[in-house]
Formats: C-alpha cells, sequence, structure tokens
C-alpha cells in the first residue's frame, strides 16, 4: 500500500503522486491551482539545483466540464509555464527537461480547447497574415514577428512540439509507466496503480466555489471624480496577492485596468459589484492579466472593452479558444472599443494613449489623463514590460533577423519614462519584466513597482513606492455625489413615469453603509424600512431552503414584504461594504398610495420573483434590468399559443407552472420543471429547437422576447452553455439507440444542400455500424470505410468553400477540427483492416455517433446560423 498520494489542494483542485511511476498530476487546474500548489508545498525550489529549478506537476487532469458556479475550469495556461519554464522542461541544458512533455489528460473537447488556448497564450497572433489581419501594416507586421520570433528563440512552437494529450476512452485508459485512469461518470475519475485505486471527483459541492490562494479582507473605497485604486501588485505566482492590475474611477464611474483571476473576489473586497464596472481596458493576454475576463461576461450589461486592435484580435482569439465558441461571439458579451495606438483616445472625458511595448504577444503600455485646473492629471500603468538590458540584447542590425532595430529600443525606453503625476510598472526581471534601475532618473512625480511576488528591496524601496491592496491615489477629488445620481437612473427602471418631485424625495433620505456580512434584514423581521441598493452586493437567503441568491446596485430590499405588511421570509446580509438609501416604511407606503403604484410594483415584483428563481435569469442580473425583461414578459397557460410563439424563432421560455417533457420520437431526454427554460436554440442559433414538447395540463409559461435579453451577457453565455451541455449529452448517452442517427428535420441548418450531405453521412454511418455488428467480412466493412471517409472530406470540402466565402470569423478553427475529423475517421481504415472484436466495435460505434451528432447539433450550427444572419442563403 501507500503507492499513490493524493491530497485535496483547495474546492475543485486536488493533487495526485505516483512515486515510483514519475507521475505527479495536476487535478483540476482554475484559476491560481499554481498558487494553490505552492501554498501547499508541492512547488519547491529545489535550492541544490546549480540553476532555478521548481518541483511540481508533469500531468493535468482536466475537467469535463468547462464552467461550473459560473467559473472557468480549465485554465492551464500558468500550470503549464511551470512545468516548461520554472520546471526547465522546455529549456535547453536544464535538469528539468528530460525529454518528458506537460500531460493534459481529459475529454476530446477540453483537450482541444486548452491547447489552443494555451498556444494563444504562448504567442498571441502567431503569424504576419492574422498581424495584418488585426490592422497591422506590412512592415508592422514585419517588425512585429521579428520581435516575437527573438522573445520565442526563433521558431513558433506549435502546441504538440510543447504538450502531449491523452482522451480518457471508454474503460480504464493507460497513461504511463503503469498508471491509468476511468472515467466512472461525469468528473468521477478511479486512478489505478500496482493494485490500489483512488477517485477524484472534480466536481464542486453544493456549498462550494472554486477560491483564491489569498484573502484580502474588505475595503470602502471612494467615487472620486478621477483615482487609482490599487487592486493588485502581485504576480502570477504570487500566493498572498492579486496580480498587477488598477482600478480608475472617473466621474464615479468604474475602469479596470486588466482582469487577473478572481476579479470577482477582487471586486468584492472592495465594495465593487460586477454590475458597476463600466469598462475594461487590456494591456495583454496573458493570464495573470487576462483570466479574468470571462467573469465579467456575469455581468446583467455589455462592459466596454478597450484595447488597441492587435491586442484585441489576440485576446479574441484565445478566449474563443478558452470558451470553444466562434471569435463573431465576442461581441455579444463586450461593447467593444479599439483605442488608436500612440494616441490620445477621448473616453467619455478620460483620455487614454496605448503604446506597443515589447513583448512576446501584443501588449500595449497605457497612460491617462484628463484636464484640471493646472493642465492635466495623469496616471501611467505599464505592465509586463522588458527591462533596457533586455531591450539592448534584442537589438540587431539584420532587418530580416529576430530581433528590434536601435531606433526602436530608444523609442520605447523614452516612452516608458514619460513624466506622470502617479505612475505604476513592472518590476518582475527577467524576460518579460521591468527592473527598478531602470526608472532612477524617471521625473514622474510617484512611482509604484508591481507585479512581483516579493517584498521591495532596500535599492528599489529609495527609487519608488510600494501599494497595499486597496489603497488609493486621488488625482482629483469629487465635490459630487456619483452615487445619487445613479440612483436616479436605477430608480426609473421601477417607476418611469414618476414625476421628478418624487424622485427627489426618495432620493433625499440618508444613505447608510452596511459593514461585510453584516446582516441588513433578518428572516421573520417586521419590515421598519426598506433598503435600496446603491454600491456592493447583498445575498438573499431563504431559510427554509438554504438557496442563496445575490442582488446588486439597484435593487430594493424586502420592500414588498414591507408594503404588503408582512415579516420578511428572507434574509438579507451584505457580502462587501454596501451603500444603500434608507427609506423608512411608512414613508414608502404613503409614497406608493399617492402615486396608485401598487398595482403595478406588485405584478413587476412577482415576475421579478419568477425570473430570480430561474437558472437563467438568477444570480447577479440587477432589478432594474429584470423590470425591462418582466415588462416585455407575457404569461400564458394556452398550450397552442406557446407553441406558436416557440415556433416564431423570437422567444425563449420560462416554465412558471407545471412540467415540459423533452423527447426525440418515443424517447424522453428530460424533464423540465418550474425555473427552466424552454427554446434556448432560438437565443443561441435562431433555428428551432430539435425536441418534441409534451405540456403538462396544469402549466404556464413566461415567453421573452429575444430582443430584450441579447444585450445581457450573462444570458448569452448560459443560453450557450446550455445548448452545448444538451448536445453532447446526446451524442455522448448510452441510454438511446441508433434512431438519433435518422435523419429528422429538426436537425436542419437551415441550408438545404449542407442538409443533404447531412443525410447522406447519417446513412452512411448506420450502414458501417450495422455491418461492424453483424462482423460482416474485413472487405465488406472496408468498403464501408473508405465511403464515410471520401464522403466525409467531399462534405468538410464543400462546408469550407461555404463559410469562407461568408466570410465566417471561425474559418480557421472549423477547418482544423475538420482536419482532426477527417484524419480519425480515416484511420478507422487501418483499425478495420483486420477483425475487429466486439469491444472494438463498440468503441468505433460510440466514436462514430458522437462526431457525427456534435458535429450536425452543434459545430455546423455555429457556422450556419453566422451565414443565415447575412442573408447570403
Amino acid at each position: 500500500m501507500g503507492q499513490i498520494i493524493k491530497s485535496k489542494l483547495a474546492n475543485g483542485v486536488f493533487w495526485l503522486d505516483f512515486p515510483k511511476a514519475d507521475l505527479r498530476i495536476l487535478c483540476g487546474c482554475p484559476a491560481d491551482a499554481v498558487k494553490h500548489m505552492m501554498k501547499r508545498g508541492v512547488i519547491f525550489a529545489n535550492d541544490a539545483s546549480d540553476v532555478f529549478h521548481e518541483s511540481g506537476p508533469n500531468a493535468i487532469l482536466l475537467s469535463d466540464l468547462s464552467v461550473q458556479k459560473s467559473s472557468f475550469s480549465n485554465l492551464g495556461e500558468f500550470p503549464v509555464l511551470q512545468m516548461l519554464y520554472r520546471q526547465g522542461m522546455i529549456l535547453p541544458g536544464h535538469p528539468g527537461n528530460t525529454g518528458v512533455k506537460p500531460l493534459l489528460i481529459g475529454n476530446p473537447d477540453q483537450l482541444a480547447a486548452q491547447i489552443q488556448y494555451i498556444h494563444r497564450g504562448n504567442y498571441g497572433l502567431a503569424n504576419e497574415d492574422e498581424l495584418l489581419r488585426a490592422g497591422a501594416t506590412p512592415k508592422l507586421a514585419k517588425d512585429l514577428m521579428r520581435m516575437k520570433l527573438k522573445f520565442a528563440f526563433g521558431k513558433i512552437a506549435d502546441p504538440k512540439e510543447l504538450l502531449d494529450s491523452l482522451v480518457i476512452e471508454n474503460g480504464p485508459t493507460p497513461i504511463r509507466n503503469g498508471v491509468s485512469v476511468e472515467r466512472l461518470s461525469i468528473n468521477l475519475f478511479e486512478f489505478t496503480y500496482e493494485g490500489e485505486k483512488v477517485t477524484i471527483d472534480l466536481n464542486l459541492a453544493e456549498d462550494e466555489n472554486y477560491m483564491p490562494s489569498y484573502n484580502l479582507g474588505h475595503y470602502q473605497v471612494g467615487r472620486e471624480y478621477f483615482s487609482v485604486i490599487h487592486s493588485g501588485e502581485g504576480d502570477g505566482w504570487d500566493i498572498e496577492r492579486p496580480s498587477m492590475a488598477s482600478i480608475i474611477i472617473f466621474q464615479g464611474k468604474t475602469y479596470l485596468i486588466d482582469a487577473g483571476p478572481n476579479i470577482e473576489t477582487t471586486l468584492r473586497s472592495l465594495g465593487i459589484d460586477i454590475s458597476e464596472v463600466e469598462g475594461i481596458f487590456l494591456t495583454h493576454c496573458h493570464d495573470d492579466h487576462f483570466a479574468g475576463l470571462p467573469a465579467l461576461i456575469r455581468s446583467d450589461h455589455r462592459i466596454k472593452f478597450f484595447a488597441t486592435p492587435l491586442v484585441r484580435h489576440a485576446t479574441v482569439k484565445k478566449l474563443s479558444a478558452l470558451m470553444s465558441l466562434d471569435e463573431s461571439r465576442f461581441i455579444q458579451f463586450f461593447d467593444v472599443y479599439d483605442l488608436k495606438e500612440n494616441h490620445w483616445n477621448n473616453v467619455d472625458g478620460l483620455e487614454v494613449k496605448p503604446i506597443n511595448s515589447p513583448h512576446p504577444m501584443e501588449t500595449t503600455i497605457l497612460f491617462f489623463r484628463t484636464q484640471w485646473s493646472d493642465g492635466y492629471k495623469t496616471y501611467g500603468h505599464l505592465a509586463d514590460i522588458a527591462s533596457f538590458q533586455v531591450l539592448g540584447g534584442m537589438v540587431t542590425g539584420d532587418d530580416n533577423a529576430p530581433g528590434i532595430s536601435q531606433s526602436y529600443c530608444d523609442e520605447v525606453k523614452q516612452q516608458y519614462l514619460e513624466p506622470c503625476d502617479v505612475k505604476k510598472l513592472d518590476n518582475g526581471g527577467g524576460l518579460i519584466h521591468g527592473v527598478s534601475t531602470d526608472f532612477e532618473q524617471d521625473a514622474s512625480n510617484k512611482i509604484i513597482f508591481a507585479h512581483t511576488a516579493r517584498a521591495l528591496n532596500e535599492e528599489e524601496r529609495q527609487i519608488g513606492s510600494g501599494a497595499p491592496f486597496g489603497t488609493e491615489d486621488v488625482l482629483i477629488p469629487s465635490n459630487y455625489d456619483y452615487l445619487i445620481s445613479r440612483a436616479n437612473t436605477y430608480l426609473k427602471s421601477f417607476f418611469p413615469e414618476l414625476p421628478k418631485d418624487q424622485f427627489d424625495l426618495l432620493l433625499n433620505h440618508e444613505v447608510v453603509n452596511f459593514n461585510p456580512e453584516e446582516i441588513i434584514v433578518k428572516a421573520g423581521d417586521k419590515i421598519e424600512n426598506t433598503y435600496f441598493v446603491l454600491s456592493g452586493a447583498v445575498e438573499i437567503i431563504a431559510p427554509d431552503t438554504n438557496i442563496t441568491h445575490r442582488m446588486s446596485a439597484g435593487s430594493f430590499i424586502a420592500d414588498m414584504h414591507g408594503l404588503c405588511g408582512a415579516s420578511s421570509t428572507e434574509t438579507y446580509r451584505a457580502m462587501s461594504f454596501v451603500k444603500a438609501l434608507k427609506l423608512p416604511m411608512n414613508m414608502y407606503i404613503e409614497f406608493v398610495k399617492r402615486n396608485e403604484m401598487f398595482s403595478a410594483i406588485s405584478m413587476l415584483a412577482e415576475k421579478r420573483e419568477l425570473l430570480q428563481k430561474s437558472w437563467l435569469f438568477g444570480g447577479s442580473i440587477s432589478d432594474g434590468i429584470k423590470n425591462a425583461i418582466a415588462a416585455s414578459m407575457h404569461v400564458t397557460k394556452d398550450i397552442e399559443e406557446f407553441k406558436d410563439f416557440g415556433n416564431t424563432r423570437d422567444y425563449i421560455g420560462l416554465i412558471k407552472e407545471g412540467t415540459v417533457t423533452l423527447k426525440l420520437g418515443d424517447h424522453v431526454f428530460q424533464v423540465l420543471e418550474p425555473g427552466e427554460t424552454l427554446f434556448e436554440d432560438h437565443g443561441v442559433y435562431g433555428m428551432e429547437n430539435i425536441f418534441d414538447m409534451e405540456f403538462s395540463k396544469n402549466c404556464a409559461i413566461a415567453l421573452i422576447p429575444l430582443i430584450v435579453i441579447k444585450e445581457i451577457p450573462i444570458v448569452q453565455w448560459k443560453l450557450l452553455e446550455r445548448v452545448a451541455k444538451q448536445m453532447r449529452a446526446l451524442a455522448n448517452s448510452t441510454q438511446w439507440d441508433d434512431s438519433l442517427l435518422k435523419w429528422r428535420d429538426e436537425y436542419s441548418v437551415g441550408i438545404e444542400e449542407i442538409d443533404q450531405q447531412h443525410q447522406k453521412l447519417l446513412v452512411l454511418t448506420t450502414d458501417l455500424m450495422a455491418a461492424l455488428k453483424e462482423q460482416k467480412t474485413v472487405a465488406e466493412i472496408q468498403e464501408l470505410v473508405t465511403a464515410l471517409s471520401d464522403y466525409t472530406v467531399l462534405h468538410f470540402q464543400k462546408e469550407e468553400e461555404i463559410f469562407i466565402d461568408a466570410g465566417y470569423s471561425e474559418s480557421q478553427a472549423h477547418k482544423e477540427k475538420h482536419i482532426k475529423l477527417a484524419a480519425q475517421v480515416s484511420a478507422l481504415m487501418e483499425r478495420c483492416a483486420k477483425p475487429v472484436s466486439p469491444q472494438e466495435a463498440e468503441e468505433i460505434h460510440s466514436f462514430l455517433k458522437r462526431w457525427i451528432l456534435l458535429h450536425i447539433l452543434l459545430e455546423d450550427r455555429k457556422y450556419a446560423s453566422y451565414i443565415l444572419s447575412t442573408e447570403i442563403f
């Protein structure tokens, strides 16, 4: 016994060590998995080594689910970087370079997504063509590639050169040196070695979320005219602090500069809710600056995304790879604003100048300014800069060799030293980070060093300052209460026809503060005051179910209980510092009576409650947004009516009462209950739902127009996830017979020629499956495999012709999937060149069923919906 060592490092993160097999597996890699390994001591430096040399994993087990509890489960960039560079697996002559490459283990979808996402994290835009398509001139594209190649030791490596991957097949799958793994169910794995077995469950429990390695505490920051809040000074290896980032408050609005891992925790610690974020300025898309970006999709509005076109294109490619989405979806999640490089760009009065900075991927430093009485107040944010020594070492006089010119080197140094009132800069050292001594002569009023996991040394402390988490530099104080101005906007969603004097009545009440974790209203309390949340986040706890919901700025607390003279049935608790208008209940009751609003408020509240209890609209959507949805919602018990609405492709449905059974033919796929949704395909692809539906007699459905939810990123993301999960469940299910592989009108992608080819593919696939099951001769099976392989190639060529002509943004990624699938189908030729055992036949059957269904129902619907929206067909 004792051949396997298992440790839980954090929620959803485990460590497996097989010492005799020289195999160490990081199981689960959400944000900051490396920091959890460091904190628990499974990563440590080998001081006996002549060169820097860390211990750590040599394999990663990926989650089957890309998202859990609305957070990404697989962020493998930093664990892989730790293996390649800090363990030395890729470094020539390093003791850690034994020829073994980092190994990713998981299902095919997650493996493909991770490999592309990590590739983009290494290089960004990987060739001159991609740089040109992103807006670079031919000369700039050439110069940037020369610089990239210098950082990349002369070569943009294919991901397969850096990483190995292993698909967990049906049954036990050998890993290496006698260790095997078997998937028992979704995210539940069993590892076996020398007679011992251990299980790893990567599913988050009901009371679990992914957590950071650090505890930030709580801070209450102001909403100034122009200030900088220091929200991260560490780097990707700092176990005690968030990565380098800042928050700019300008005229009371909140703007992020970069979004590293656990951005929600960072914001909550500062008393800022995601719904309050106006925009983000992105310097580049390494994970320590980018990994929080997906969390911003959880907002109830499209957050503004500010970056140069080069940085935006690199970011979109990486995020799309991670999320397995086509690039065109990015604008559903963010409101995109391109910044012109080397120019002052006006963002509602705040000016920003991005300047290209030498780096392996597209990177800019950012300077901000706004006019004030004595000229301008300025802030500089210089993340991932290169030291002057590194820049000098890159200079070459050969215009065709990897490197940079002397003139560009001098220009970069001058730009780095541009004076500011406050300047925060990268002091991490090494190949892609700055050093403090380069800024000894910097004329800025205040220099702040960041992007390091250690304390400043004596020399650094004489040149620049530190900035502990939550500290502020107020460049221009505010003489205006921006929270009250926002409250006015929020309240209009509740009382759109209210006269101004009545708004002023509410806004003139006291603004009160609640501390983090303080109970605002307890279940059972008589409601003496209702509160209107202005900033921060509040959780609602239902005592009978222990179900927790979150409310954000722009929401009333316990208003309906008070209006009805009832005690609160829920507990309201501050999750951060919270500011709220305190409205005495007697005053509020009189206010509602005088304006004759009780009926309208009650109806709106009832619909909001229905939305709050649903999987799709519950959580971080503010009451103001819920009000807009509720106002457009049509509730009906007429089955024929919501069938008609379901056929229009303009609505989604939300079950209020009763049940709906989803079926394919005679097979029951799922029984949906209140709070579940219908017609998700309408919102995702603009296509018919593939399921037949049976409605219970007491069924009531709320029908919601797609137009009112298309601008809500978290709703769009949840719909995409739901449809993808349904299609994968269909393709992977072992409970269904092969009737799924018979053509159904619901499988149509809306392009007649492609539909006809899909029908032919289904026939060829079922013929091959039948021949394998009946154990036909090798010659007969080979003939069928050849027919399927040849037709697959023909079909893929036609699809590519269509979507390339249409300018589909994911053409290249889709083509790469075609190449992989065609190779897998072609490989069946070799596998079927000899008699196939029943077990092999079952494996081939599962593979064919999975790829053909996912190809038609998931991948092809992506490009078809794009093409149909362009009105080409």
